[in-house]
């Protein structure tokens, strides 16, 4: 249950055991434009509650696979099915195949609360990487595992974790000319689906706010499409704005306190600002032009947009405040769709770039240098960044009378592509930041 969420506590544990500092922690090495060979890891079962353990220890080996930089190795060659957290492991059993990095693990329930125990240990050296307990409630135990996963993730790369996550996004059934569209949530692993709208409604562009469980859409009942917010713990919803035309594209400022949208007036379309407490609005764009699908750079002070005011969909940046508009597209082809990375430290910008009869995601630096495209299909289209600005998720269209988008997602080497697998069929993905 979402109201659960907050209820999972974290302790370091003390080493096992001594041992011989290595000469350099393990990590996998990850650079764009350069092949990388993933990194080959064990996760027996976990000790403890046989059922418990076999659930959390699985997970974490489908989210560390999921990512594209780790292969785990078959269990059917493990020799010790199952470590344990208190344990020394025999690394006669491990080192012969070619395992780098394990995790351990014990889970038990204790009293109705679930503690797990994890250790994280590089084989070739013997050393202890990661030792820590976590504790939650036996219906977190899919958050339990991972988090888990993200502390394993997190030593190995040296990036931040993404797992402890959600993704809103519309999920689409029945014929193709007659779609149902209900916004949707789940982890970001594609389980744990939870409908937020009941499809009576024609529901697009969920955004999550950075900073809580709410998340903003464009709804098109009856009239004009309006912006909605909705929050995801509770239910309740509440409309941006009664505007007497056309209201799309909502996003979030990164403290989460103001929320951009476009309001179209005849025929054209201007970006707006909305200060949530005050519900005062005020223009930030203005002209005879389409600027739509704005986002926020991580520390709020700049605005990536599409725009036509050029003749053509392309990029352009600006100050927060609206001020100096720059074009930052100058490749081939329409440009749509921009959205920042939350991560300063992995400063691009994804987008969708339509060239040459295909649809192709890709990321740019804020001055439209450094443009490199992951993947390019029949149709790609709507990135959203993982908390850790380290892989875009994005829905792709397959053709055919049968056909519909799924989820994709992809790393920001270009090396990683893997399908996000949902009941239905799913588009406009919208990634949360980490739980908390």
């Amino acid at each position: 249950m979402v109201a659960a969420l907050a209820a999972l506590t974290t302790v370091v544990l003390a080493t096992a055991a001594a041992v011989a500092p290595a000469a350099a922690q393990l990590k996998i090495t990850i650079t764009p434009g350069q092949p990388f060979t993933p990194m080959p890891i064990a996760v027996p079962g976990f000790s403890g509650d046989p059922q418990l353990g076999a659930e959390v220890s699985r997970i974490v080996a489908q989210d560390l696979k999921a990512s594209g930089y780790f292969a785990p190795v078959d269990p059917a060659a493990y020799l010790d099915k199952v470590v344990g957290a208190g344990e020394m492991p025999n690394w006669n059993n491990w080192r012969p195949l070619n395992v780098q990095a394990l995790i351990a693990g014990t889970v038990s329930d204790q009293g109705g609360q679930i503690v797990a125990q994890v250790r994280v240990w590089d084989v070739a050296t013997g050393q202890q990487l990661v030792g820590q307990q976590f504790a939650t409630s036996r219906d977190n135990i899919r958050r339990l595992a991972h988090i888990v996963a993200d502390a394993a993730y997190s030593q190995l790369t040296g990036f931040k974790g993404m797992f402890d996550s959600r993704v809103a996004f519309v999920d689409e059934t029945g014929p193709k000319n007659a779609r149902v569209k209900r916004l949707a949530i789940m982890d970001w692993d594609g389980q744990g689906v939870r409908y937020l709208t009941r499809g009576q409604e024609l529901v697009l562009t969920p955004r999550f706010s950075p900073t809580s469980q709410q998340v903003a859409y464009m709804s098109y009942g009856q009239g004009d499409p309006k912006v909605f917010i909705l929050n995801v713990n509770n239910g309740a919803r509440q409309l941006v704005g009664d505007f007497p035309s056309m209201t799309f594209s909502p996003r979030f400022s990164p403290d989460g306190g103001r929320l951009l949208f476009s309001l179209q007036k005849e025929g054209d379309a201007n970006l707006y600002v909305m200060d949530l407490a005050s519900r005062q609005v005020r223009p930030m764009t203005q002209g005879a032009a389409i600027d739509t699908s704005p986002s926020y750079s991580p520390d709020g002070s700049q605005i990536v947009f599409e725009s036509d005011r050029g003749g053509s969909q392309q990029l352009y940046v600006m100050g927060a405040d609206g001020s100096n508009p720059r074009r930052i597209s100058f490749g081939s082809g329409r440009y749509s769709t921009p959205v920042w990375s939350p991560d300063p430290d992995n400063n691009y910008i994804a987008f969708t770039k339509q060239d040459g009869g295909s649809f192709k995601i890709g990321v740019m630096r804020p001055d439209g240098s450094g443009e490199r495209i992951l993947t390019e299909g029949y149709h790609n289209e709507g990135p959203t960044w993982s908390p850790n600005g380290r892989y875009v998720m994005f829905f792709r269209e397959s053709g055919g009378p049968s056909g519909g988008p799924g989820l994709w997602l992809a790393d920001v080497t270009g090396n990683v592509l893997t399908q996000i697998r949902t009941p239905a069929f799913a588009s406009d993905p919208a990634w949360s930041s980490l739980l908390k």
